[in-house]
């Protein structure tokens, strides 16, 4: 009988090209398996040295610019590269040129508030850097105590003089001097705008015969670290408001300036310009 071969028996040439080509593919598995790891390693550590040489000239870059803020300036003299410098927007700095060219000039912090419309932060943080020249320093000094002197108390002034004297409504008087007592004496000029009914004419006319000078003396509070029951003796909130100022400090673990308020509906700039005759930020 012949021998029969097996299907699966392989000619002997046939199976080392087979054996070669097994071999190959394991080197090659291997390099792929081990080679692209070293490279991306190498590409991952140059990217490292790159990153911190950016954060390096970032933090150089930031250094002087932050020594450039420092040197005293005439806030009416600012140019578009002072002013990129200091923080200010296009805007800001358009309404300042516009200013200046009627031949106006900018005299005070509020002042330049005023004409800028910059944030409060920014100002706080310029104001100790403005240069007034000699003349409008003593300028404004001298009109401001004047008209200080001549001006009455605001927080004693009564409805019946008001009535005769500023040709008010006897229920808007009575209405000044219902807020007056609720807010325990006014803080400052700016809160006759807060009465209901009140015109701005008839605001302008009151504030040119009385303006706040005798005023208790307030303790304010760090909004950071203020209770709830704390938070209820501010005049502008009510329970609801101090929960949701509460929880927002809470959330963001605490604030830098009242300005951060803003991120609770209902809080504009008016009202923070407000709150912080009686809280501040620490």
């Amino acid at each position: 009988m012949k021998n029969i071969k097996s299907h699966f028996e392989m000619h002997e040439r046939f199976r080392n090209g087979i054996f070669l080509l097994l071999v190959i593919l394991f080197l090659g598995g291997l390099a792929f398996f081990f080679y692209p790891v070293e490279e991306k390693e190498y590409h991952l550590t140059e990217l490292e040295n790159y990153q911190k040489e950016i954060d390096s000239l970032k933090l150089e870059e930031e250094i002087k610019r932050q020594e450039r803020k420092k040197v005293s300036f005439n806030p009416n003299f600012i140019s578009d590269y002072k002013g990129y410098i200091l923080g200010m927007s296009v805007e800001e700095l358009d309404r300042l040129h516009a200013y200046r060219k009627k031949g106006l000039w900018i005299t005070s912090a509020k002042d330049f508030q005023k004409v800028t419309q910059v944030s409060d932060s920014l100002l706080n943080a310029m104001t100790p850097l403005f240069l007034f020249p000699e003349w409008s320093v003593k300028s404004r000094n001298l009109r401001t105590v004047s008209t200080h002197r001549i001006k009455k108390d605001l927080n004693s002034v009564s409805a019946e003089e008001l009535i005769g004297t500023c040709k008010i409504p006897d229920f808007i008087a009575e209405r000044i001097i219902k807020y007056r007592d609720k807010l325990q004496g006014f803080l400052a000029d700016e809160q006759l705008e807060e009465v209901y009914g009140l015109y701005k004419w008839q605001r302008e006319n009151i504030l040119k015969l009385y303006t706040v000078k005798q005023k208790k003396t307030v303790q304010k509070i760090n909004v950071n670290k203020a209770t709830v029951e704390e938070l209820l003796t501010v005049p502008y909130f009510d329970f609801e408001t101090a929960i949701q100022i509460r929880e927002f400090i809470e959330e963001n673990k605490s604030i830098s300036e009242l300005g951060e308020l803003r991120g609770i509906e209902g809080f504009d700039r008016f009202k923070i310009n407000r709150i912080a005759l009686y809280l501040y930020a620490d």
